[in-house]
């Protein structure tokens, strides 16, 4: 909470965090105290952790499988609570990443509206990590105009600025504020 409540009093409401019991333990308090924070899932989500995500967060950054949009919609009717949900594209086809394939995107983006009822707010991409970031990044921009979407969820610390360049909405600055994960 010391390296969070600087910011929070500085007027910053938008945080990221990529583990759900973390989640979980640091902020359940800081939200009550502060309702106006807004906490957005960026990390891998596990159908078991919906559960526990929908109560406390208002984004998911990472829809990556039909399995785990239908645990969410089931979770936020039992909640009530509907959150803004990006869904994770792997731009680099990488075996090691999840993310829905750019070949796959327009159908599985048309389920989860037509299934499952989610708010899908935009797209969110790691790309790979190399030195061609600008080529995924004008890609992720081209399929998010071609479905109509408003938000973008892309750049870390290491490449904010060009995904800036591309219309991301949302970038990932930790480690340039918090400093590395210990």
């Amino acid at each position: 909470m010391q390296n969070i409540e600087p910011l929070i009093n500085h007027g910053h409401i938008h945080f990221g965090e990529n583990k759900v019991q973390e989640a979980t333990d640091k902020w359940t308090e800081i939200k009550k105290s502060f309702p106006k924070i807004n906490l957005h899932m960026i990390g891998k989500l596990q159908t078991n952790k919906v559960k526990y995500t929908v109560p406390l967060f208002d984004y998911i950054h990472s829809l990556d499988n039909l399995k785990l949009a239908e645990k969410i919609a089931i979770e936020q009717k039992k909640n009530n609570k509907f959150l803004k949900i990006f869904i994770q594209v792997n731009i680099g086809n990488e075996d090691q990443k999840s993310g829905i394939q750019t070949k796959d995107l327009k159908s599985f983006f048309e389920k989860c509206l037509s299934l499952y009822k989610l708010n899908i707010v935009g797209l969110m991409c790691i790309p790979p990590n190399d030195d061609n970031t600008t080529i995924y990044f004008s890609e992720m921009q081209k399929l998010n105009n071609l479905l109509g979407l408003k938000e973008l969820s892309m750049g870390m610390s290491a490449d904010y600025k060009q995904a800036i360049k591309f219309d991301s909405t949302y970038v990932r600055i930790g480690s340039k504020i918090f400093g590395n994960r210990i």
